[in-house]
């Protein structure tokens, strides 16, 4: 941003200059305060090719093409040729002002004579001192003329960068040198900004980024992020209560509908409805999961996880067994304990265990480990592609479209283990799926 100030101020301060100097180049040639360039210096050279020396040593001038085209170009014209010995030649009318100077200019190199803004108008002339072919002459002229073009804009682009160069460079200079300290004060604030940005979370609602840290003309900026985060967080708290709400509500009719169907003669079609509606407590437990998930602040309650995996296998083993697996359960450790919500570790195990009998495959063993540094539940399904190893953690994302369930398992299993300082992967395994919970050194409780 600053140097974009940089170019966009020096462009604007060059393009100004050259304005400025234009209306003032203007005025003062309009107020004849500004001697017009005229083209003296080509009828000086024009005339010093045509003079020449007669017989007896005096100055004569000679018709050629160049003093032609000058006499056509000037009718007026005249010009006055002398030497130090006394010698002379003349063309056209000299004013009488002219003529009566002499040897008064011996001495000077060259010269523009003239008269002063105000008087009347006169005509003025011009001298220098020249080699010739019939020696060093002094060249007395009218001025005028027709100036070429050529000499023209290049008398006028000198002019202009006598004056814009110098103040240019000085202006560029200061910019380029202000500029990123005015820029970068101004901004100051909007480091802090940034900083408070970068800490908004979901977990932490209701951050306003500060105004007074920023400049007046980002306020409304500033101030319509603000609106928008206030209008997240207000929706943010609606989806939570309804989800809420409806998790709760929902509980009491399942509940009714499972004691119902427990009443049934045991049979495989009774086996499956308690399935399914067990699939339905499962969902609305994983509902209340997401708003309690948000409750949840640093854990402070002391879990062995070994004890917590093994009361949780036993518990859903029946439904594993119903569904046509072997479940089975190992620990390496006799003892993994760690700082944590021990109602949210639960559900984390037990979501891994229900994921497992839906997408297992009906069949084989899923098997539940516990060792000093992770928690893995391995099924012998089709396992999870490559491809889909990171999405199926999104909230409501499904491999199979078709497949029962809501797809916020896995999504609350990696909110358990975000919470608890630890992180959920999928590992490469040749039997199945193979979803494993990994604690950080900063989970254990020492």
């Amino acid at each position: 941003m600053r140097w974009l100030l940089v170019r966009r101020l020096v462009a604007l301060q060059a393009l100004m200059l050259t304005l400025l100097a234009v209306a003032v180049i203007g005025g003062l040639w309009a107020g004849g305060y500004l001697v017009a360039p005229e083209p003296e210096d080509q009828t000086i050279d024009a005339i010093r090719e045509s003079i020449a020396r007669d017989a007896a040593g005096g100055l004569t001038v000679n018709p050629t093409a160049a003093l032609s085209r000058r006499t056509a170009e000037m009718p007026e014209l005249w010009f006055l040729v002398r030497d130090k010995s006394g010698h002379s030649a003349s063309h056209g009318q000299v004013p009488a002002e002219f003529a009566r100077i002499k040897d008064a200019l011996d001495d000077i190199g060259q010269a523009r004579l003239g008269w002063s803004v105000g008087d009347a108008p006169r005509p003025a002339a011009r001298m220098r001192w020249v080699d010739a072919a019939g020696g060093r002459v002094q060249i007395l002229t009218a001025g005028g003329g027709v100036l070429p073009w050529h000499q023209a804009v290049l008398s006028t682009a000198t002019l202009l960068i006598s004056i814009l160069l110098p103040a240019g460079l000085v202006m560029a200079l200061a910019t380029l040198l202000a500029t990123p300290i005015v820029v970068r004060r101004s901004l100051a604030g909007l480091a802090q900004v940034a900083a408070r940005a970068e800490a908004i979370d979901i977990d932490r609602r209701g951050t306003q980024l500060p105004l007074d840290l920023v400049p007046s003309e980002i306020v409304p900026l500033v101030a319509a992020i603000n609106d928008a985060l206030r209008r997240l967080d207000e929706g943010y708290e609606r989806r939570e209560l309804f989800l809420a709400n409806a998790a709760h509500e929902i509980r009491t009719p399942i509940a009714i509908l499972q004691t119902r169907i427990e009443s049934f003669e045991p049979g495989p079609q009774t086996a499956r409805l308690l399935e399914d509606v067990k699939r339905l407590s499962t969902l609305a437990d994983q509902l209340l999961d997401v708003e309690r998930l948000a409750q949840i602040g640093a854990p402070q309650t002391s879990v062995d996880l070994v004890d917590l995996a093994r009361r949780v296998t036993a518990d859903l083993a029946p439904l594993a067994i119903t569904a046509g697996y072997e479940i089975g359960f190992e620990n390496t450790v006799d003892q993994f304990t760690i700082a944590g919500d021990e109602g949210a570790l639960e559900r984390a195990i037990a979501n891994l265990i229900q994921n497992a009998i839906q997408y297992g495959g009906r069949g084989g063993r899923i098997m539940v480990r516990v060792t000093q540094s992770e928690l893995s539940v391995i099924d012998n399904g089709p396992g999870v592609p490559i491809a889909d190893r990171e999405r199926v953690f999104e909230p409501f994302y499904r491999l199979n479209a078709g497949t029962r369930g809501a797809g916020l398992g896995l999504n609350l299993v990696r909110e358990v283990a975000r919470l608890h300082g630890g992180r959920v992967a999928i590992e490469d395994s040749p039997t199945g799926a193979h979803v494993s919970i990994k604690f950080g050194a900063r989970s254990r409780q020492p």
